[in-house]
């Protein structure tokens, strides 16, 4: 029994169309480089990772039909949308106060204490990069509007297909979302090189994060 699936076509136009629009900057992207900046290429590289994963439960959401109860209510819509906005600036207020962290964190500390610190610091990486993927209300309604094109009504099943691709999209997300935290991760070791650039690095990565997430909640 063959697997449900979209044909070839239109797996070769789902990559195209998904590589280009990934490309066009928006919370993610924005995300992802103001996270490089002011906490490090690890951590941004962690939160890509969690982000795709909240990226890949909203197709969940999508498959199971809970995606289309969101874009149905302007309620749930703005929930949504004020919560995830909000949290993104917090992380960026919390970046601009901390700001010196960057530089001396991990100084004082032993070698079983600082790895204790790197993991926290990676699981909390995951769940920020989690949950403003699973927040963003734009990315659900977009996945109700363009999914659905690419799905094999021939092959049956349509919430195994959407499934399929929305992982897959999850996958490009993070290989697009990596090398731009790597780009901007390069730039702030090249400020690290000086403390003082490293703190102005971080209000920028902070302000950064609090004009995202404030353009987040004024979107319609």
């Amino acid at each position: 029994m063959d697997l449900p699936a979209p044909t070839v076509g239109q797996w070769l136009a789902f990559v195209v169309a998904s590589i280009l629009f990934i490309q066009v900057p928006g919370p993610s992207l924005l995300f992802t480089i103001g996270r490089a900046l002011t906490v490090g290429r690890r951590d941004a590289l962690l939160s890509v990772l969690g982000n795709a994963a909240g990226i890949v439960a909203q197709v969940v959401a999508v498959a199971l039909g809970l995606g289309a109860v969101v874009a149905a209510s302007a309620t749930a819509y703005t929930a949504i949308k004020l919560v995830g906005a909000a949290y993104v600036v917090w992380l960026g207020v919390q970046a601009i106060r901390h700001r010196a962290d960057a530089r001396g964190a991990l100084g004082d500390l032993n070698d079983d204490e600082r790895a204790v610190a790197r993991a926290q610091s990676a699981r909390r990486s995951l769940r920020i990069g989690f949950f403003v993927g699973l927040t963003n209300p734009k990315t659900v309604v977009f996945f109700l509007a363009f999914l659905p094109h690419f799905v094999n009504e021939a092959a049956g099943s349509a919430s195994l297909q959407l499934l399929m691709l929305g992982a897959v999209f999850g996958v490009l997300c993070v290989a697009s979302d990596s090398l731009w935290a790597l780009a901007a991760g390069k730039a702030r070791d090249w400020f690290g090189r000086r403390p003082e650039r490293l703190d102005a690095l971080g209000v920028a990565g902070g302000t950064m994060m609090v004009g995202l997430g404030v353009s987040m909640a004024a979107i319609e």
